[in-house]
């Protein structure tokens, strides 16, 4: 009973430690999007990872609500919260990205939205008990797997350029520090549908870190190379002059 007793209470701590850092992760691109409004550009950003993030807010939301699954109100709580800042950030993305970005982020967003609505009529009005779990517990583990993946398009232009400069340090950081937290809540509360998508964005955030740390100076060096180069083109003549 003891054991019992302490198992739940862990439980509960690690929803409180992965709503803190849920809302971190919310949070961290507000960065990003301070500098495309100061530019009014979206520069190389992709709009793609707030999509897939807004995605799984909704289906994270859904799935908490004690009709679906017991004992994930917390979840339910984070996902709201994280809804409302990541239509935030798709609509600032897409007043300010080009009219090709437009179109393609458009059509996601109507996608999504699609997808959300249907899952979420078939599952309240087909659907009872663990089939209704199930279905939802499904849509919930592969939208939070698409979520942590979206970030390898990113992770694809920080090994091309060899510059960190448009994967955020923070981002990374908090995307590990709430998956991470999310994953030992599943799994002490002994849901697949949340240990296995959070194992794997703990999995990916852990190779952004590696990539941060291998790439962080490399804009550095390439500058401090291409000065290099510049002042030895430029000294050659210079002395030919003064012989």
């Amino acid at each position: 009973m003891r054991h019992v007793r302490v198992i739940r209470i862990l439980h509960t701590t690690f929803g409180i430690f992965g709503n803190v850092f849920g809302i971190l992760l919310f949070l961290a691109p507000m960065i990003t999007f301070k500098r495309i409004i100061t530019k009014r550009s979206t520069e190389k950003f992709s709009g793609v990872p707030y999509l897939m993030s807004l995605f799984n807010c909704l289906f994270s939301t859904w799935y908490g609500l004690p009709f679906v699954s017991a004992d994930n109100t917390l979840l339910t709580v984070l996902a709201s919260i994280g809804g409302v800042l990541e239509a935030i950030y798709v609509l600032i993305f897409l007043i300010f990205a080009s009219k090709r970005e437009k179109f393609k982020i458009s059509g996601i967003l109507f996608l999504v939205l699609s997808i959300f609505s249907i899952v979420a009529f078939v599952s309240v009005l087909t659907l009872h008990g663990d089939k209704r779990k199930l279905l939802c517990g499904l849509a919930f583990a592969i939208t939070c797997i698409m979520m942590f993946g979206a970030p390898l398009t990113v992770m694809r232009l920080v090994i091309k350029s060899r510059s960190v400069e448009y994967m955020p340090f923070f981002l990374s950081l908090s995307i590990f520090n709430s998956s991470t937290s999310w994953a030992i809540y599943g799994l002490l509360g002994k849901d697949l549908f949340i240990i296995v998508p959070n194992a794997i964005g703990s999995l990916l955030a852990c190779v952004q870190l590696i990539l941060y740390a291998i790439y962080r100076d490399s804009k550095k060096k390439l500058d401090i190379e291409m000065e290099g180069s510049t002042e030895t083109r430029l000294g050659k003549p210079q002395k030919e002059m003064q012989k």
